[in-house]
């Protein structure tokens, strides 16, 4: 099952990686890399999302974003946002980090009440801004390996760490509990839509072997998110 907060935390990578051109070669160096051995397959599923995002969902969010008044798509995006909150006040719970789960907390109360249901980000314009966090986090950040780097069918690239850990974010998910099904999965739909007219045209961010460049930038942003922004002990770290 597609979830919300898988989707909020790898989205912006798995479209990074739609967005890209199917890669013409290979660098021996990437190649090798111990941390990528499914790398055959996994460039496989990487054009396959490539292909997708290009004749499926571009297509879609043209659509939406021409008969969406933008005080709509701000809304929705906002609404799905403050959805996330949950997930974040889960993790920074379960990482003892109180400070960050009352945050969250607050966020959720404002926005839920104040901001109409979280149509309006009112705990932001407040100065209390959102520190997204997912499960996988929480793993990383109690020293658990991330494992193998894997690029997923449609949610694209991700680590066995990660892709274990979405089970539990679809639990904590608010979306997962609504019912009828059918309309859980019109609301998943309208996520991704929203999620993908939010990061725009990303080719120009592109380098190099657009493969190498994704699974790179999305490697690191991982270990940024779980360091809390500290600098990574890798010399060689950049930050994408």
């Amino acid at each position: 099952m597609v979830t919300r907060f898988k989707i909020g935390l790898i989205l912006s990578s798995v479209m990074l990686t739609a967005c890209s051109s199917v890669p013409n070669g290979s660098d021996a160096q990437f190649n090798s890399d111990p941390r990528d051995p499914f790398q055959n397959i996994n460039r496989k599923v990487h054009t396959f999302n490539s292909v997708l995002d290009k004749n499926v969902l571009v297509p879609v969010v043209n659509v939406y974003e021409n008969v969406t008044p933008d005080s709509i798509e701000k809304g929705v995006g906002n609404f799905f946002s403050n959805l996330s909150d949950v997930g974040n006040l889960l993790n920074h719970g379960l990482q003892l980090k109180p400070k960050k789960a009352v945050k969250d907390l607050g966020r959720l109360v404002i926005n839920t009440t104040l901001g109409l249901g979280g149509i309006v980000d009112v705990a932001s314009n407040l100065g209390i801004y959102q520190e997204p966090e997912d499960f996988g986090q929480t793993l990383g950040y109690w020293g658990v390996n991330p494992g193998p780097y894997v690029v997923l069918p449609f949610l694209g690239p991700s680590t066995l760490r990660d892709t274990g850990a979405t089970l539990i974010d679809t639990s904590s998910s608010p979306i997962s509990s609504y019912d009828p099904v059918a309309h859980r999965f019109v609301i998943y739909a309208l996520q991704v839509v929203d999620q993908r007219r939010r990061l725009g045209e990303l080719e120009s961010l592109i380098s190099g072997d657009p493969y190498i460049f994704i699974r790179e930038a999305y490697l690191q942003r991982r270990e940024h998110l779980i360091n809390d922004g500290a600098p990574s002990n890798d010399d060689d770290f950049d930050d994408f």
